[in-house]
């Protein structure tokens, strides 16, 4: 990752979004990190070890009054942003079925934070992005495709990260005529906490996942293709929509 990049990261209280500020910042990057955990003393001791290169804020993606806010801010400390990670997400319930009785008002807010939050981070931040390198990066997943769809439950976040693979080749058919592009990485089965607590069943750590990622947008930032690439990390094999 080449150095005096400025990135823009959502979902960086904990776990992957948090090691990829990591990353980023071991790199020299300078890294405007979106959580919605203040304090948080993970992001303070990395202040602390890389000063002037950490900007941490608050944001709650599912906010339109929040994201403009801190839209508004990083305009206020960049003009160009070299790339844009759509991090944040809610699992929501992954056991109820169509039988079953289902929170619809849970799936929304899944939706809203999933799939919106990151057009919502786009939309608000598409000057600077396009003043630099032109990149948007959203953590996407296996469970969003369609072509491998299995489950019978996950209502709420299969359904939120399809709609953000769609969301996503709408943007890029927007911004591919001027060199934008936007890249759609799964991370792999990451040990996590997202649904309340750690779940340590996942094949690779969040340090490992944020480093396949990393390593995948280096790799692969530089291509422009009609559609959108969907990979996963850890593998560079593609998806099916």
């Amino acid at each position: 990752m080449a150095q005096n990049r400025q990135v823009c990261i959502t979902g960086t209280d904990r776990g992957i979004g948090l090691e990829l500020v990591r990353g980023l910042l071991q790199a020299g990057c300078t890294v405007y990190a979106g959580g919605i955990v203040s304090p948080n003393p993970e992001l303070e001791r990395l202040n602390e070890q890389f000063p002037g290169q950490l900007h941490a804020f608050l944001l709650d993606v599912g906010s339109d009054a929040s994201v403009q806010e801190a839209a508004e801010w990083i305009r206020s400390l960049t003009p160009a942003l070299d790339m844009l990670i759509n991090n944040a997400a809610l699992l929501g319930d992954t056991e109820k079925t169509v039988a079953d009785e289902l929170d619809f008002s849970e799936m929304q807010r899944v939706y809203d934070i999933t799939a919106l939050g990151a057009i919502r981070m786009a939309n608000a931040l598409l000057e600077p992005i396009m003043n630099g390198g032109k990149l948007i990066v959203n953590i996407t997943s296996e469970a969003g495709s369609i072509g491998n769809s299995y489950r019978e439950a996950w209502f709420g976040y299969c359904m939120a990260k399809a709609a953000l693979n769609m969301g996503s080749t709408i943007i890029h058919n927007r911004i591919r005529g001027d060199g934008g592009r936007v890249l759609l990485l799964h991370p792999g089965w990451v040990k996590t906490s997202m649904s309340g607590t750690w779940n340590d069943s996942g094949t690779h750590t969040p340090q490992q996942s944020a480093a396949f990622i990393l390593g995948r947008i280096e790799e692969r930032r530089s291509e422009l293709h009609d559609r959108p690439l969907y990979l996963e990390a850890d593998t560079g094999n593609e998806l099916p929509w």
